[in-house]
């Protein structure tokens, strides 16, 4: 995966350059991965505007859509799918997009947060990921519109462009035939991009007695995270396979369709 050097978008990353088996990769410019493109100006940012984005998928919740609601490019066609639609209406919990919130005080992130609870909490999200009819839709929707020549070049985004994009990237990449050992380096490897876009809020948190753990399992990924997801699908589904073709019911035809188009 390719970092790219945006200017106006955070996290901004090519599955293109990902190695697979038998010395194959991913076809570059076709799908893209980010953080909101609440402040994309595509005058400042001629990285985002020689993409030629024709669809950007969103995977953002209602409230995270309008206080930072996308900047789109011009063409380009917007697919709203709010994956923790399901899993914030059964849990009492904050919404997992705006746990940014809690690092405003604390106090609160302790009681919420401190001696594990923030981890166990992304456990519980990444295993919605796979469970849940919405999070289901979205990945549906997502991987339907990636295997489509009409729909490309495509970016799917979230809020920090880490959890349910980590989980949409992992999930095309897996289909793909990366081997696990890659599908967790390039998981991992928008930490240093998300660590970086948030220290101002981390160190406003940790200047105020936060708990710099605290701070850091909000921020970034880590391996338990996608491993819960990885684990939730081999319980109910077995392989990532069935989970594409039985749990988001993408067919056998789309896979084929997608491998065709993204690996070269």
């Amino acid at each position: 995966m390719t970092a790219k050097p945006s200017t106006t978008v955070a996290n901004l990353r090519d599955l293109g350059g990902t190695p697979l088996p038998g010395g194959r990769t991913v076809r570059p410019g076709l799908v893209l991965r980010s953080g909101a493109l609440d402040r994309l100006d595509l005058d400042a940012d001629p990285v985002v505007a020689g993409l030629g984005l024709r669809t950007v998928v969103d995977l953002r919740s209602a409230p995270e859509r309008a206080d930072h609601p996308d900047v789109l490019p011009e063409g380009a066609r917007l697919l709203v799918r709010d994956v923790l639609a399901d899993k914030m209406s059964e849990s009492r919990m904050p919404a997992a997009a705006q746990l940014k919130d809690l690092l405003a005080d604390p106090v609160v992130a302790e009681e919420h947060l401190g001696g594990g609870k923030a981890q166990a909490l992304f456990g519980s999200v990444y295993r919605s990921f796979v469970g849940t009819a919405s999070a289901q839709d979205a990945y549906r929707t997502l991987l339907n519109e990636v295997a489509d020549p009409q729909a490309g070049p495509l970016l799917f985004h979230c809020t920090a462009g880490k959890d349910r994009t980590g989980w949409g990237a992992t999930v095309i990449l897996a289909l793909l035939g990366a081997d696990e050992e890659t599908l967790m380096a390039e998981y991992l490897s928008v930490n240093p991009a998300v660590k970086q876009a948030f220290a101002p809020m981390i160190e406003g948190f940790t200047a105020a007695g936060g708990d710099p753990d605290i701070a850091l399992a909000l921020i970034g990924v880590f391996p338990d995270y996608l491993e819960a997801g990885l684990d939730e699908v081999r319980l109910r589904f077995g392989s990532m396979e069935k989970y594409v073709r039985e749990g988001l019911g993408v067919s056998d035809e789309t896979v084929e369709a997608l491998r065709a188009r993204l690996v070269v």
